[in-house]
């Protein structure tokens, strides 16, 4: 099936059109002066004419000229939240009887699903859908979820989705796939099918066929935006370099600057890991537990009888890293980081990861020039 290409009004009718085939709808919309990912009651919720200053530590809206839809890098917020929910219930205890926790019937549907966030949800179902002890709320989440990705056409200033090779092309895994388009000739969307369900979809709204130069316009103003990525992860080995620098100096200055909040595992897109917690109230009749995320930057993460293993915060910020860029290609077959620079923009002192790890580099590169190199 070719592109085809709906307008402004098209883009309701899909929000309408799929709270009617049973979902909840989430995507981007404005509050508390951010983009946040939230249910949407309708198309009017959409973040019209919103743009997005990022920097280090630092995150900003503006108001653009124009009325683009998409047009905004990432917030806080990733997609992960709603598969595999910050806190979940896992059963309770109520004068000596034991509830399982329900599971819950919500059908969502993502909408405006970019490149490096879709190649999360295909990280976190290597992770949690597809592994030898998968999780069974995850998995189902994932298998009723329907996507409708758009083509990144304005990078932030802290993306590098380029340079790990998850953007800003939508990957696979979407049921539809959106690029915006504000010129002259209106406001419309070039819309790609990825799925049965996503053709059925399509043909329930108003849209037209969508010409070669139209489809080819919308192709070229994404790959455009491979230039304008704020940031860009060194061409190096980054499995290798994360295993050499084991024992790199640079890790403490890291420390000196990291306040090991777990801010960059809690917005991070793929970060998956969890702790379990027993409550009571009062009288004692009461019990429920429940699963949270976790943070390998807590100090009881890497607890063990006797006392935590990583005590430092050098230890632990070079723990998530590590495993992020290097070890998890042992665990997952890929690399943990999407590169939509989330962990950076969220940070209160403004560590990124991008020039951590072209540090690492060039004291590498140093150390393989220093005459003592062979000694």
């Amino acid at each position: 099936m070719g592109d085809a290409v709906i307008d402004r009004a098209g883009l309701d009718a899909l929000v309408a059109g799929l709270h009617a085939a049973g979902y909840q709808v989430v995507g981007p919309t404005v509050r508390d002066e951010a983009i946040v990912l939230a249910e949407l009651g309708s198309g009017a919720d959409l973040p019209d004419g919103w743009g997005v200053d990022v920097g280090p530590g630092h995150y900003r809206l503006h108001r653009r000229a124009d009325r683009a839809v998409f047009s905004h890098s990432a917030g806080a917020q990733s997609w992960k939240q709603f598969l595999h929910p910050p806190r979940q219930p896992l059963w309770s205890l109520d004068d000596g009887e034991f509830r399982a926790a329900e599971a819950e019937p919500t059908r969502y549907a993502f909408l405006g699903v970019r490149g490096c966030d879709l190649a999360a949800l295909r990280t976190l179902g290597t992770v949690l859908g597809d592994g030898a002890q998968p999780s069974a709320g995850f998995a189902r989440r994932r298998r009723d979820l329907f996507v409708v990705a758009v083509g990144c056409t304005e990078p932030g200033g802290l993306c590098f989705c380029a340079s790990m090779g998850t953007g800003p092309e939508t990957g696979p895994g979407y049921d539809l796939a959106l690029t915006e388009r504000v010129d002259a000739d209106g406001h419309r969307f070039v819309v790609s099918v990825g799925s049965d369900a996503g053709a059925a979809v399509l043909e329930s709204l108003t849209h037209r066929a969508a010409t070669a130069a139209e489809t080819a316009d919308a192709a070229d103003a994404v790959a455009a935006a491979r230039d304008r990525m704020g940031r860009t992860m060194p061409a190096t080995d980054l499995r290798a370099l994360l295993v050499e620098s084991r024992e790199s100096p640079h890790w403490g200055d890291v420390a000196d600057r990291c306040l090991t909040c777990g801010n960059c595992t809690m917005v991070c897109p793929t970060c998956f890991c969890t702790t379990t917690e027993d409550v009571t109230d009062l009288t004692g009749e009461h019990v429920e537990r429940s699963e949270r995320w976790a943070s390998c930057f807590e100090i009881d993460f890497s607890y063990v009888h006797g006392g935590s293993v990583r005590t430092s915060g050098a230890s632990r910020y070079r723990q998530w890293i590590t495993h992020k860029l290097s070890s998890w290609h042992d665990q997952f077959g890929s690399s943990g980081c999407v590169g939509c620079g989330r962990c950076i923009a969220w940070c209160p002192v403004g560590i990124d990861i991008t020039a951590e790890v072209a540090q690492l580099d060039a004291l590498r590169a140093a150390a393989e020039g220093s005459p003592d190199a062979d000694r």
